[in-house]
């Protein structure tokens, strides 16, 4: 009788186990439902704003906590799993993804939508043509002109852009300074004749423009700058995006961290498909994962 002395408080702490257990567990969001936060480069708040008002209408059960900050603090976000997503304008180098392999992450990416790095100035401004010397110059304090340049943040993805393009490895001049946010730029630039800046293409974009023609605001003057390929002056119009006629064109990319079909994969996919593709379209991004015919027109006088 004596294995029974065992037998029995044995049992009793099983069955004390299997009460405590609530059985397997479900994920707490879905394709269309749930609470997730994501991470997006604050260039693209006009179009991501637009994407998640439609989205949010499709599917009321989903909740999608949008923070809007520099690219490097998205990435920053994505390593400490603070975000779900993040929408950025570059793929994981060599050394992250090392790092995701060491933190036994599997990010995913794909190309969304390819956009611009709009030049901006003054509408007194004389320089409503320039290329990539002359801006160079402004950038480093030599310029005929003196300007003052506003770019949105430090650690934002124009800086890093802008510097790789131009001027790899140099220095920027005293004369360039950060504001907090695109938004700003427009409104220095707006009121001081001198200022030259750096602005995602979301915040020049008329967006009352009924036609959606790729009009801009009238608050500054878009800098129409000279291409690579035939030295002729284009401002970024989707056509000139999508052609790279426009040279400062760069790429929208999601990152993905989840692994599932959670809230982040259903938001991505929706920003594949055919409805989130026209919506970056009429955001004046061109869209990448929806075909689009590109056709010279020749007006008459």
């Amino acid at each position: 009788m004596r294995w029974l002395q065992f037998l029995i408080p044995a049992s009793i702490g099983l069955l004390f186990m299997a009460a405590c257990d609530d059985g397997p567990k479900t994920p707490a969001d879905n394709l269309s439902s749930g609470t997730i936060d994501i991470s997006v480069d604050e260039t693209y708040k006009p179009a991501i704003d637009a994407e998640l008002k439609v989205f949010d209408s499709i599917y009321p059960n989903a909740h999608i906590n949008v923070h809007y900050k520099p690219e490097a603090d998205c990435f920053k976000d994505y390593f400490d799993n603070k975000a779900r997503v993040i929408l950025v304008t570059r793929q994981l180098s060599a050394s992250e993804k090392e790092l995701a392999d060491q933190k036994q992450i599997a990010p995913s990416s794909l190309l969304l939508a390819k956009d611009a790095i709009a030049v901006i100035v003054n509408n007194s401004s004389a320089d409503s043509m320039l290329g990539k010397a002359e801006l160079k110059g402004i950038l480093t304090g030599v310029y005929k002109k003196k300007y003052t340049v506003v770019f949105d943040d430090q650690n934002s993805s124009t800086v890093r852009y802008i510097l790789d393009s131009l001027i790899p490895g140099g220095k920027l001049g005293s004369n360039v300074f950060a504001a907090k946010g695109n938004a700003q730029v427009v409104d220095y630039v707006a009121n001081n004749a001198n200022a030259i800046g750096f602005v995602g293409l979301g915040y020049v974009s008329d967006s009352t423009d009924p036609n959606n023609t790729g009009a801009f605001t009238t608050r500054v003057r878009v800098v129409a700058m000279q291409s690579d390929s035939n030295k002729n002056f284009y401002q970024p119009y989707q056509a000139y995006i999508g052609t790279k006629l426009y040279p400062f064109t760069r790429n929208l990319y999601y990152i993905k961290r989840e692994t599932w079909q959670g809230l982040g994969s259903g938001f991505v996919n929706f920003l594949t498909q055919q409805q989130g593709q026209l919506i970056f379209y009429h955001a004046h991004l061109f869209p990448w994962q929806m075909h689009i015919v590109i056709r010279e027109a020749q007006i008459n006088p």
